[in-house]
């Protein structure tokens, strides 16, 4: 989440309140409108509280209309009311509540059994607040076993960490938090993602495992995971360096199981020791909840397992937080239940279609060259054609903003810093209709963008809307 610094109290400003919002005495609302910053003394209505609120909400994005972000925009009313009847439950309070903590022991089996684990029964794993706790854990397993197995060089040598430079954010803080050196793959050319071959070169006898993302969030594309195992393989042959993999599956992991079955990404691969997904991304549940999974009780290890004495239970805990609620763990085994495979498979498909079809709708008007086309992640990225010179991608996303969608558009990590594009990611919810719109939008807002005399964002870095 964003750190606030503070807001400076010079000429704050109270919120105005409309007569009509107070219920029972208008007048009296009116004359004790809140400040902004500090707590009010007096308390005040209901009502009114609701409508103040609701007042400044109403200027956020259309979630439905935000193509950013790849988190779930809707679910069915009967997974709301289950997480309005869950919301006061701790999560943590597995003695307390024992259906709940059931019915997250059945998610992990029911993940454990979709990746293929060899023994579904003996995988480990737990729920989080998203995936980027997920990566956190995977990653102080990963380092906990390398120092383990180098008890006589550690603490003394660095560990660290091979990935692609294309990383989502939360690798990158787990190396700065846990002191980890980040070793990233850069890109090259038209590869926007790892390169096996790579990857293993900048292995070495202190790197504690190889990150493979199942879907970049760059482009939507899948890294060759079974392809890493074997340049690893390749490695352990030559040297006798055994590096581990954690498989990034944010979003890929609750994609490629439905429509992708013949491709070998997950615990069929010897090498693959953890993976994570966001049940709140293609796991079509509301932010926030997360999955780590690991291959067996051997690839995480014991001592980061707490066991605590809470509320009358013996309870084992492997988490960076404490309380969270319920609610979107028991939402989240509400749509296992609902959808089942065929489900998942129809509405992963059904997204799917939407993505590669709307890209062949971008790359028909002429303007654009696509990077990817949806048919991997339901995701696909695309720049300008190199004759389009009087706008860029970052003219476009501020032009579609103007009818509502939300695309964001960004340059590219080293390596690639000259490319700068706009990435729609289609979800569930997001209709062959809404598609529809926003392809005839983007082909309305052509022609007056091809008259602009030249690109009209002066800074790239404050235009971008990529921040996830």
């Amino acid at each position: 989440m964003p750190f606030s610094e503070g807001t400076p109290r010079t000429g704050e400003r109270r919120l105005s309140v409309n007569p009509f919002y107070g219920p029972a005495n208008p007048l009296g609302d009116m004359a004790e409108a809140p400040p902004t910053h500090r707590l009010p003394e007096p308390p005040m209505a209901p009502a009114t509280a609701h409508q103040l609120v609701r007042d400044e909400l109403m200027l956020d994005g259309n979630a439905r209309l935000n193509l950013a972000t790849f988190v779930t925009t809707w679910m069915e009313p009967e997974a709301g009311i289950l997480m309005a009847e869950c919301r006061d439950k701790n999560m943590i309070d597995k003695d307390e509540y024992p259906r709940t903590a059931e019915l997250e022991r059945r998610c992990v089996a029911m993940l454990a059994d979709l990746w293929n684990a060899p023994d579904p029964a003996t995988a480990v794993g737990c729920s989080t607040t998203g995936s980027s706790e997920a990566c956190m854990l995977a990653g102080m397993a990963l380092k906990r076993r390398w120092a383990q197995r180098n008890a006589d060089r550690y603490p003394g040598a660095r560990p660290n960490l091979v990935m692609g430079v294309n990383v989502q954010v939360c690798w990158e803080k787990f190396c700065n938090f846990w002191e980890v050196e980040a070793r990233l793959v850069p890109m090259e050319g038209e590869r926007f993602h790892l390169d096996p071959q790579a990857a293993a070169e900048l292995c070495d006898e202190n790197t504690i495992g190889v990150v493979g993302i199942l879907g970049s969030t760059f482009d939507g594309s899948y890294e060759p995971i079974a392809d890493l195992c074997a340049a690893l393989d390749a490695l352990r042959e030559r040297t006798g360096l055994d590096v581990p993999v954690h498989v990034d599956g944010a979003s890929g992991a609750m994609v490629a199981p439905f429509l992708d079955e013949d491709l070998v990404w997950d615990f069929r691969l010897p090498r693959v020791a953890s993976i994570n997904t966001s049940g709140h991304k293609y796991g079509l549940v509301y932010p926030g909840v997360g999955w780590a999974l690991w291959r067996d009780a051997e690839a995480l290890p014991e001592e980061l397992v707490f066991r605590v004495n809470y509320l009358g239970g013996d309870m084992p805990t492997f988490a960076l937080n404490f309380s969270r609620p319920g609610a979107q763990v028991v939402a989240q085994y509400y749509t296992f239940l609902r959808l089942g495979r065929q489900g998942y498979r129809a509405v992963q498909q059904a997204a799917r279609d939407v993505a590669t079809e709307l890209a062949g709708r971008v790359e028909a008007l002429g303007d654009f060259r696509l990077l990817t086309r949806g048919d991997e992640l339901p995701v696909f990225a695309f720049t300008t054609a190199p004759d389009v010179t009087a706008y860029d991608v970052f003219d476009v996303s501020r032009r579609l903003r103007e009818s509502g969608w939300l695309v964001p558009a960004y340059t590219f990590p080293a390596n690639r810093e000259d490319l700068s594009v706009l990435r729609v990611v289609c979800r569930n919810g997001f209709s062959a209709d809404l598609a529809e719109l926003l392809a005839q939008d983007l082909e309305r807002l052509l022609p007056d963008l091809r008259r602009q005399p030249r690109p009209l964002t002066e800074d790239r870095g404050a235009a971008t809307s990529f921040h996830h």
